[in-house]
């Protein structure tokens, strides 16, 4: 049995002997290329011990680095070894380029297909041209290396109603099958599988706080789909559920059926899809066309009756917020410095108290003082969890996953009394915060043309933070979804009505604490008496920010306003819903901040 990340990765280095090859790429992703994975195809957290949502590591013969994004820059380092990897940033020095730097001319490298994307392959295939020789394996030895390794747990199918989604299968399938008539396509594969879900309004829990099932489909023009998943897992109800024109199909046959497409013009999504399905479709002589998901845009612009299970699900999340925010007061008034481990529990139990909660939106970050410095903390990956400590921060980001809605929110917490320096930049990320839900913008927009908006006061001061501003959220579906985001990243789709975004900048500060306020907002329409369409956002999270983290004299007239007017929609959606003791404690969350200096706007 390979117990220790030295053992496995001799293990790994003796498989490369006996296949001959040089070296390989094990990413964090799976087969189906999400960003949350199910544990039993954790490959990269096995070989190395890394437990972020995003990476990769090369093993050579010699060496091993493993690449991670600026999120996870000083988490690799406490659980990855430094005698046995070298630390590399995903972003500023790709794995593809590393390997040509540290390998000879003509060396062999292996990959799995299935875990990497089209483009991928497509952009590594350009990137070692002749200089190395790129090997598809067959199988992925991390499999055969991994004797412990989980059993997949698959669950039954939830039939989401009508009343939750808006739109009968039937309807979506037909206008997806729309949509590929009009690409000149006969056919699309769908592999992303929030898509899968929303196309036939289903849900499971095969993936730890992604409402998903692991599982595949087809469909082509008429709408007909088939879906390759054991039958065994499907309702009774499921033909009547979802209407005409949807087949079963073993998931063992997925090759088959690929291989049948042979001369038939196939879309398929390149980056989100895997690279083994345009090897097996090209193979088989179909006509592989690369283009977006159909299901991603229609996914992303909410109808009417998702927004307002969005903003009911919203509603839910702030009592329980507010109950445990209250409680928390409470407990540091007291002396009780509880460790993370402990709040997140206790933030779990007021969510549970709504029976709609099927189960939280994504592990819960818990971060007290210095570990906030890490943007994607988990308290669950430390030997010990520490313990809030005073005149300091404490940072909470957690979510839920409500039958009809899905909620992300972050807050940071002052824990006796911060620091002037930590108050100054919580108030420039709250002004960059205020910023984004402030923002007008003429339809066509892109994200990436408003992020300067919530950047520009920390980079005033020379600060900045080393994530993307807001990314979307599905409905009852995945707490990032694409395909749109606010980022520095120049990704060229439009900001839709109906589209649900993040909104959360931060600041960092390694080994001392972190700061992040992040709601979620709703893509609206706002009137105007001009020519253009506008749009603007509406902030569905229903939770106060901790005035005292705020310095009110740099916070202009507006941006007052509008701190002001928010806490006085989250008191109107909540107070009727809370009593005693935490009705109190929100009064006084949401009562009016001004300035204590004469300012001007």
């Amino acid at each position: 049995m390979l117990t220790t990340t030295e053992q496995k990765l001799e293990a790994l280095r003796g498989w490369l002997k006996q296949q001959s090859l040089d070296a390989i790429i094990i990413p964090h992703e799976d087969e189906f290329l999400g960003e949350y994975i199910p544990e039993h195809n954790e490959r990269l957290h096995w070989l190395t011990g890394f437990t972020g949502s995003a990476g990769a590591a090369v093993v050579t013969q010699d060496k091993a680095a493993i690449f991670v994004d600026g999120r996870y820059t000083v988490q690799v380092t406490k659980q990855v070894p430094n005698e046995l990897f070298e630390y590399r940033h995903l972003i500023e020095e790709p794995c593809l380029e590393w390997v040509k730097q540290n390998l000879d001319r003509g060396s062999k490298v292996a990959i799995d297909p299935k875990m990497h994307s089209g483009n991928w392959l497509t952009n590594a295939q350009a990137t070692f041209n002749e200089a190395m020789e790129l090997v598809v394996l067959p199988h992925n030895p991390i499999d055969e290396l991994w004797h412990d390794r989980p059993t997949a747990q698959l669950s039954k199918t939830y039939l989401m109603p009508v009343e939750h989604s808006g739109q009968s299968s039937f309807d979506k399938r037909q206008q997806i099958g729309k949509v590929l008539s009009s690409q000149g396509v006969d056919a699309a594969v769908i592999t992303s599988l929030d898509s899968i879900c929303w196309l036939l309004n289903i849900r499971g829990s095969d993936v730890s706080r992604l409402p998903v099932l692991l599982s595949h489909a087809i469909i082509d023009t008429s709408g007909n789909l088939t879906y390759f998943i054991d039958e065994s897992r499907i309702e009774d109800s499921f033909d009547k559920h979802v209407g005409a024109g949807v087949s079963l199909q073993d998931p063992n046959l997925l090759e088959t059926a690929l291989s049948n497409l042979s001369n038939k013009k196939v879309l398929i999504d390149p980056v989100t899809s895997n690279a083994w399905f345009t090897l097996v479709l090209q193979n088989a002589g179909a006509h592989v066309v690369k283009s977006a998901d159909p299901c991603a845009m229609p996914k992303a612009a909410k109808n009417s009756v998702e927004i307002k299970g969005m903003r009911d699900s919203h509603i839910k999340d702030g009592v329980a917020m507010v109950k445990f925010l209250s409680w928390l007061d409470k407990e540091v008034e007291s002396g009780n410095l509880h460790s993370e481990g402990a709040l997140s529990d206790r933030l779990h139990e007021f969510r549970k108290e709504d029976s709609t909660l099927r189960d939280l939106s994504f592990d819960t970050i818990s971060a007290a003082g210095s570990n906030a410095a890490m943007c994607h903390y988990n308290h669950l990956n430390e030997a010990e969890s520490t313990n809030l400590s005073m005149d300091s921060l404490y940072l909470v980001d957690s979510g839920g996953q409500y039958l009809n809605g899905t909620t992300d929110i972050t807050r940071t917490i002052a824990i006796g009394q911060p620091s002037d320096f930590m108050i100054r930049q919580f108030t420039l990320a709250l002004k960059g915060h205020i910023g984004i839900a402030r923002a007008r913008f003429p339809q066509g927009t892109r994200g990436y043309q408003l992020d300067t908006l919530a950047r520009q006061h920390l980079w005033a001061e020379g600060f900045d933070y080393d994530h993307g501003t807001g990314h979307g959220v599905g409905h009852y579906l995945s707490v990032h979804e694409g395909p749109a985001s606010i980022s520095k990243r120049q990704i060229d789709i439009p900001l839709v009505e109906g589209m649900v975004l993040s909104n959360e900048p931060g600041y960092y500060r390694a080994d001392e604490f972190g700061i992040r306020i992040e709601n979620l907002e709703l893509v609206v329409e706002i009137p105007t008496q001009g020519d253009l369409k506008i749009l603007g956002f509406e902030s569905l999270t229903r939770c106060p920010i901790d005035v005292r983290n705020i310095d009110a004299n740099l916070l202009t007239r507006p941006e007052l306003n509008w701190l002001n007017d928010y806490h006085q929609k989250v008191w109107a959606d909540l107070n009727h819903l809370v009593d005693g003791e935490v009705k109190e404690w929100l009064r006084n969350a949401t009562q009016p901040l001004e300035h204590s200096l004469i300012q001007q706007a």
